[in-house]
């Protein structure tokens, strides 16, 4: 349930609504909202009175919310989240551009490729340095090595840098070097994971599960931000379907049905989706057509080299030619 306050309702107002809710065993959250403050009223088994805060004076409506999922919901929460990473706004009016290798090799390589990302455009430089593979004998990625690394690129480059976390264990570690946090899609029901990056100070980019329902995916987002982390972008990736011409399908439909029952920003990562690298282009076209709010793309210098996910890594020339245009699409879009 959702107590909207009026615009001119004085905090011990708001105040007075807070302490009734958590007398009656619920928990409240105050929403401060573009003109007004809202409170979420949590906790509750089955319906809440309607009455029981109707009469109270400063209180405009009190509407219902009918979806499992609360505070990640338009209903909860109209006005869009826009999420900050330093100076950079995530779900903005401009296009996030998140880059890099799949996986931290080595220094060099990973300075080489953000050096390069950054020039064609991109504002934020990912690279994973704990890689859960399909198979045990793969690259698992350089641990704690790579996210030195990945601290030393912010350093030398000036660009925010996302990695993925991928079980407690290194959670801490992870949190400590990056500025925003991963969890990959084999992870997206990781409750234990999830209960975690909720208690994170850093925004958590949360990747669709590859057999994942919408609703089922914002539930995974509503356990984040139950446990009181607001700041998650989620991040739609392809889903498993019966073709065999690209790794997964990228759900395009996904934007505008998350951007409706959700104020939370959504991405889009094509390279995953697609798995080979003449499809990363114009999906990543079609995802600023339907208005998605960033893109995530792999990016390496030596993609026959590369540890991880060679065949979906766009050369740096190419991911140039990808961000100018990107960004004449999204012009086309304000049009």
């Amino acid at each position: 349930m959702l107590v909207v306050m009026d615009i001119n309702a004085k905090q011990e107002l708001i105040d007075a609504v807070v302490e009734t809710a958590e007398n009656k065993g619920y928990k409240a959250m105050p929403i401060p909202g573009g003109d007004r403050v809202s409170i979420g009223i949590l906790y509750n088994k089955g319906s809440v009175d309607k009455s029981h805060f109707l009469g109270f004076e400063g209180v405009k409506e009190v509407i219902p919310v009918t979806k499992p999922y609360k505070q990640v919901s338009r209903e909860f929460k109209n006005e869009n989240t826009i999420i900050k990473v330093g100076d950079i706004q995530i779900g903005g009016d401009e296009i996030t551009i998140i880059a890099g290798p799949c996986a931290i090799e080595s220094e060099k390589q990973a300075m080489d490729i953000a050096l390069s990302v950054k020039e064609a455009g991109a504002t934020l430089f990912r690279g994973g340095a704990y890689k859960p593979r399909s198979s045990p004998y793969s690259f698992q990625g350089m641990g704690i090595g790579g996210l030195k690394i990945l601290s030393k690129v912010r350093e030398e480059t000036g660009l925010p840098v996302v990695s993925e976390v991928i079980d407690l264990e290194v959670f801490d570690a992870v949190e400590d070097y990056v500025d925003v946090l991963q969890i990959g899609t084999r992870n997206m029901q990781n409750f234990s994971l999830l209960k975690r990056a909720g208690k994170a100070k850093k925004p958590v980019i949360l990747k669709r599960g590859m057999a994942a329902t919408i609703e089922e995916w914002l539930m995974a987002a509503e356990y984040i931000m139950e446990n009181g982390n607001p700041d998650i972008i989620l991040c739609e990736r392809g889903v498993r379907t019966f073709v065999n011409h690209s790794r997964n399908t990228l759900d395009i439909s996904a934007i505008p049905v998350v951007q409706k029952e959700s104020h939370l920003p959504i991405i889009t990562d094509p390279s995953h989706a697609a798995g080979v690298r003449d499809q990363v282009l114009p999906l990543s076209l079609a995802s600023v057509a339907a208005e998605t709010d960033g893109l995530m793309i792999e990016v390496h210098n030596k993609p026959e080299e590369a540890l991880c996910d060679g065949a979906q890594s766009l050369l740096p020339e190419q991911f140039d030619m990808l961000c100018k245009k990107v960004r004449k699409m999204k012009e086309l879009c304000r049009e």
